[in-house]
């Protein structure tokens, strides 16, 4: 085939994508009306989840199930991820909050699950984030809470203590790699900025490479490439993104101690989604700890249900002295026949108990 006739006939081709894609967008604008008029036979209020984790799933296998190349697998999976965020945007203003200024990993992380086509509010602190979702003020948000080097992300778990209301829809694993940026040579450098997170994960490079630099915490890795632009003699340890963003160099990439440095995220909604036979749950209890062995027989009722229990971690509850908030995530929802038999019996042994 020639040039002009393989050009000819991508031009035909794109004509016709065009057509598709308004047609599903039509037929995604049919989804959000059946489910407005559900929701209206019912007697509830408000507007319908029009993000669906379990249906944008099934939707991934699909189309991973119907591609024979040469497009990779991942390749379309992106372009339905636009697809699908455009669909989303059309049936509802959206508006997703995350961890700001922009450039953190949280709105990385947030692009990468909803796409360019909603709407992104920046939050100062990771509160903030569950404050807005927990008023209506926003969608959905989105917020770290665990790294796999540096572990639990307490303020998220601590926001969970003061909003119990929220809900968690998803899960999103970003992998992180950290690097230092300024306007200066490293042996001009005097002062770092960055997330306690982010100076967990390259202690060991900055104690061979500036022990003697200052290490000051701020609320994010872009807010620390924002002050590390505007101050003298000063870096941040923030994404390569930043580095464009707020106009530093890199001074040193991956600066990590683990190379496989994994952050996870989670979507915060109104609701959580239903089950899918392939599920996670996150659970939130007090035990009474006058009560001998409150905390071992509340875990004993999992396994007794066969339910694997993935993480624990606890928080201090804030309600009095030495009492912590528990948060022990199982695999299951709290749906599943199982699930809901261990929840109803654990209540035996908890103060309270919330199912996030």
């Amino acid at each position: 085939m020639d040039l002009d006739t393989a050009r000819s006939k991508i031009a035909e081709v794109d004509r016709k994508l065009v057509d598709m894609l308004n047609e599903r967008a039509r037929l995604s604008l049919n989804v959000g009306s059946a489910k407005r008029q559900w929701l209206k036979e019912q007697g509830a209020e408000g507007e319908p989840e029009v993000y669906v984790p379990g249906q944008e799933k099934r939707v991934f296998e699909k189309v991973r199930g119907l591609n024979q190349g040469p497009l990779s697998g991942d390749s379309v999976c992106a372009i339905y991820r636009e697809i699908m965020s455009a669909s989303i945007s059309l049936q509802s203003d959206v508006s997703v909050g995350y961890l700001g200024p922009p450039g953190t990993f949280s709105h990385q992380a947030a692009m990468n699950r909803f796409g360019d086509s909603l709407g992104y509010v920046p939050f100062a602190k990771i509160e903030d984030v569950v404050v807005a979702v927990a008023k209506e003020e926003i969608t959905y948000g989105l917020v770290p809470v665990e790294n796999s080097t540096f572990g639990a992300v307490v303020q998220t778990l601590d926001s969970f203590i003061d909003q119990p209301s929220v809900r968690i829809r998803a899960e999103v694993y970003l992998p992180v790699t950290q690097s230092l940026l300024s306007r200066y040579q490293l042996s001009a450098i005097r002062k770092v900025y960055s997330h306690p997170q982010a100076f967990g994960q390259s202690r060991k490079w900055l104690d061979q490479h500036l022990p003697n630099a200052a290490r000051v915490d701020v609320s994010s890795t872009a807010k620390a490439a924002e002050l590390a632009a505007a101050e003298n003699y000063t870096a941040s340890i923030s994404s390569e993104v930043c580095a464009e963003m707020y106009r530093l160099d890199v001074v040193a990439k991956d600066i990590t101690s683990t190379k496989d440095n994994t952050t996870r995220f989670l979507v915060l909604g109104q609701s959580s989604d239903g089950p899918t036979g392939d599920d996670k749950s996150l659970v939130m209890f007090t035990v009474d700890h006058r009560e001998p062995g409150a905390l071992c027989s509340a875990l004993n009722v999992f396994a007794k249900y066969k339910i694997n229990q993935t993480a624990i971690n606890s928080r201090p509850s804030r309600q009095r002295r030495w009492h912590y908030m528990f948060f022990v995530e199982i695999i299951g929802h709290e749906m599943d026949e199982n699930v809901a038999s261990a929840l109803d019996e654990i209540k035996a042994y908890c103060l309270d108990l919330v199912v996030l």
